[in-house]
C-alpha cells in the first residue's frame, strides 16, 4: 500500500505539471515508464513531505469515511440500539442524549472506563446511559453477564445497578462460588438467580446482544454509541464529553 501510494503522490504531482492530454501513462512504453518510476523517485527523495501530507490526506479521508458508515449502522439499528426493552437505563432516563456501552466484566479497559463513564454521568446530568452485556473473554465474562442478567429479570433494575457496579469494580476471579457470594452481599436469595443464569430468558439476552454487535461491526470491548457515533475502544471521560457536546449540537 505505501508503495502504491509513493506512486500515486508522485503520479498526482508529475501529471499535473503537464497538460492533461499529454500524459497517459497506459500508452507509455517500457523505456518511459521506467524514466517515469526514477522520476517518481527523484521527486519523492526531494519532496518527502509530500508523502506526508499524503498519507495525512488518506488518513483523514478513512476516518471521514468510517464515520460515515457508523453513522449509517447507527441508523439502521437504531431501535435494537437504543429501545431494546430489556436493558438496563441508568444516568437520567429523560437525558437529551444517549450513550450505550457494550461491556464485558472481565475487560480490563472496560473497568478503566467505568470510572470515567460514571463521572461523566455525575458531572452532566442528562445522559441517558445504557449498558449492553457483551461477554466475549471466555467463561468468566459469561459468568458474570448472566449473572447480572439474571439479577435484573429477578430482582430488578435496582439490583442489577448495584450489581453491575460490583462487578465492574471486582478484581478477583467469576465463579459460582464468589456470584453467590456477591448476592449474598447485596442481600439477595442465590438461588433463584442461579438457577435463571441458565435459562432461555437470560441466553436471549446475550444473543440479541451478540446478534446486534456482529451488525454494528463491533468485535471488542468496550464500545459506545454516543447518540449517532460509534466509539469502539476507550476513551476518556473529556473526549466522551466532547462527543455528546457534538450530538447536542447537531440537533
Amino acid at each position: 500500500m505505501l508503495r502504491t501510494l509513493l506512486a500515486a503522490t508522485a503520479f498526482a504531482a508529475l501529471a499535473s505539471a503537464a497538460p492533461a492530454q499529454d500524459f497517459d501513462f497506459s500508452k507509455m512504453s517500457d523505456a518511459q515508464k521506467s524514466s517515469f518510476g526514477e522520476a517518481v523517485r527523484d521527486y519523492l527523495m526531494k519532496n518527502p513531505e509530500v508523502l506526508v501530507e499524503a498519507i495525512n490526506e488518506l488518513e483523514a479521508k478513512q476516518q471521514a469515511q468510517q464515520a460515515d458508515n457508523d453513522k449509517a449502522l447507527v441508523k439502521a439499528n437504531a431501535k435494537d440500539i437504543f429501545e431494546d426493552g430489556y436493558s438496563w437505563v441508568g444516568g437520567n432516563p429523560e437525558g437529551d442524549v444517549t450513550i450505550v456501552e457494550f461491556m464485558d466484566y472481565k475487560c480490563t479497559y472496560c473497568k478503566k472506563a467505568y470510572a470515567e463513564v460514571s463521572d461523566l454521568l455525575k458531572n452532566d446530568g442528562n445522559i441517558r446511559f445504557v449498558v449492553k452485556e457483551f461477554p466475549i473473554l471466555g467463561q468468566e465474562s459469561e459468568l458474570g453477564a448472566r449473572f447480572a442478567v439474571a439479577v435484573q429479570q429477578i430482582a430488578g433494575n435496582d439490583a442489577y445497578e448495584k450489581v453491575h457496579d460490583a462487578l465492574m469494580t471486582m478484581r478477583g476471579s467469576l465463579t459460582i462460588a464468589s456470584l453467590t457470594q456477591l448476592a449474598k452481599d447485596q442481600g439477595l436469595d442465590p438461588d433463584p438467580i442461579l438457577k435463571r443464569m441458565n435459562e432461555d430468558a437470560v441466553t436471549d439476552v446475550l444473543r440479541q446482544n451478540y446478534q446486534l454487535a456482529q451488525r454494528m461491526a463491533i468485535s471488542g470491548t468496550p464500545a459506545f454509541v454516543i447518540g449517532g457515533q460509534l466509539l469502539r475502544g476507550y476513551a476518556p471521560e473529556a473526549a466522551m464529553a466532547q462527543m455528546v457536546a457534538e450530538e447536542r449540537k447537531a440537533e
